[in-house]
């Protein structure tokens, strides 16, 4: 009878554990307000399977205010059922964030075309369901940079504060613009055409930020506002959509920027054989110029000896026009291309302004970069004071099939002979007087075990160099982003390093006070 009744007992404190783990966990005891807010933040096709966890939980995920939404390539219908069936069920009254993103699917919309009605019908729908709830944010991944323009009930959202855009192309004709809170939009594989740009810009009054990349159609971007302060651009030209060539030689015009109060410019990525001007750019303080033009030997029946010539006079010029309106920015980033140009334009004798940045960036490749490009940039930045060195290299398969097809044989020759001066007599009496400190960073993909020679004897070169210059240093530091090879399973990068900045000991320096240390 006592054995039976202990059995008894056991059962009964199971069976009692067993109660409080399905209706008095510690999550169930939350306010629905917080688990409302834990679910937000979920991607909502998880946060809607949480109604199973108990009946408290089967309305909560029909009351969130973020929505996260994508479409992928393999189960298209079931994603478009799902979003539609969220859409139906949701009981808020105000979204803080609302994404949706298509991109998976665009080949796809390519082929079926009762598909890419599905979809329309889908964009549509969800940005009226947001518009109609005052949404904040909201992050836009569609199908089609060339048939797929911005859904008209957006036009006059005038809750948006940030905006995020893939793969459109504009807005429907004699569109309206009026997102009068709008503080940020990234527009990224956009066919936007000059009517378009005024559109927006002229539509969006406290609009402070604004990024494109991968973008294509405009050549005009005039900015008059004075709350714009940062625009950046990255890539120009969208991979796979048929390119609109101008003239018959297959060149595209020039792109030009105008914005008087605009404080912080980037421009980097690949810009093909479009020409960027800086038409006014007088009150950028922090500018990043880190893109790159292609000669145009790639275009059919150019003649080398003739068009590509005058193209590169005519590149040239611009470049020191664009490199002048900057020249009252206080911090100033170059990048691996320029000092390429930089040298070109010393040996066609093309003067350069001085610069009156105190920060100076140069993001480099090791084995791309070019010594007496580099130097033109130091010698005219006299007044700065702290130079970074931002260097990076690539794998070794990419270093053994590179082929540089973005520049002519008139390029090459002039590049190799910059590489091979002598950088202390071609440069003579060059002195950094203010000049304080030197951080040198790299990041390398290569294994150095075996072929530590790769582009590092430029930047020892280059090292040495400023140590012999610079009259006021006080620290050249080198730092080391990797610990961990993949390739040798060791450390190589930091060896390497470390014994660079030991040699480095031992070479001339014209400031007593100098320190060279390495980092990790």
């Amino acid at each position: 009878m006592l054995r039976n009744s202990k059995k008894r007992k056991v059962k009964l404190r199971k069976s009692k554990k067993q109660k409080v783990t399905e209706e008095e966990a510690p999550i169930n005891k939350l306010p629905d307000a917080v688990l409302v807010k834990i679910l937000s933040l979920l991607p909502t096709e998880e946060a809607f399977r949480a109604c199973v966890i108990s009946k408290k939980w089967q309305t909560l995920p029909t009351l969130i205010y973020s929505f996260n939404f994508n479409c992928s390539e393999y189960r298209e219908r079931e994603d478009l059922s799902f979003i539609h069936n969220a859409l139906e069920h949701s009981r808020s009254s105000t979204i803080e964030k609302f994404e949706l993103d298509l991109t998976e699917c665009m080949d796809l919309c390519q082929l079926d075309y009762n598909l890419k009605f599905d979809f329309d019908f889908l964009v549509n729908r969800c940005c009226s369901f947001a518009v109609e709830r005052n949404v904040e944010n909201l992050v836009l991944g569609l199908y089609s940079p060339e048939a797929c323009p911005l859904p008209e009930s957006l036009y006059t959202c005038s809750s948006l504060i940030t905006l995020d855009v893939t793969l459109c192309c504009g807005f429907i004709n004699d569109a309206v613009i009026s997102w009068n809170s709008l503080k940020s939009i990234t527009l990224g594989y956009v066919v936007f055409t000059d009517e378009d740009m005024v559109k927006l810009l002229s539509g969006c009054p406290s609009l402070e930020t604004m990024e494109l990349y991968r973008y294509d159609g405009f050549h005009r971007l005039e900015i008059n506002s004075s709350k714009l302060k940062t625009l950046k651009l990255i890539d120009y030209g969208i991979p796979g959509v048929k390119d609109e060539l101008d003239g018959v030689s297959g060149v595209r015009d020039e792109l030009e920027i105008i914005a008087p109060h605009l404080q912080n410019l980037e421009i980097s990525g690949d810009f093909l054989d479009v020409k960027c001007k800086l038409v006014d750019v007088s009150s950028v303080v922090n500018a990043k110029i880190n893109y790159n033009n292609e000669c145009i030997n790639h275009v059919p029946n150019v003649n080398e000896e003739h068009n590509c010539r005058d193209y590169h006079q005519v590149l040239y010029s611009l470049i020191q026009e664009n490199l002048q309106k900057l020249c009252y920015a206080t911090e100033l980033t170059i990048g691996n291309w320029f000092t390429q140009v930089m040298c070109m334009m010393q040996f066609k004798r093309i003067p350069l302004s001085d610069f009156h940045c105190k920060y100076l960036t140069l993001q480099l490749h090791m084995k791309k970069f070019n010594l007496y490009g580099v130097v033109g940039f130091l010698r005219a930045s006299p007044q700065v004071e702290t130079l970074s060195i931002d260097m990076q290299t690539m794998s070794l398969d990419d270093i053994c099939n590179y082929v540089d097809n973005s520049r002519c044989n008139s390029e090459l020759r002039d590049l190799a002979k910059g590489d091979n001066r002598d950088l202390q007599n071609c440069v003579s009496r060059l002195e950094f007087h203010n000049l304080k400190n030197v951080k040198i960073v790299i990041s390398s993909k290569l294994c150095l075990k075996y072929h530590v020679k790769w582009g590092f004897k430029k930047l020892f070169k280059l090292s040495k160099f400023l140590l012999i210059n610079a009259s006021v240093l006080e620290k050249f530091i080198i730092i080391s982003k990797r610990r961990r090879c993949e390739t040798c399973s060791g450390n190589c990068l930091s060896k390497y390093l470390f014994l660079l900045a030991f040699k480095l000991l031992d070479c001339p320096r014209s400031s007593t006070n100098s320190v060279i240390i390495f980092q990790e």
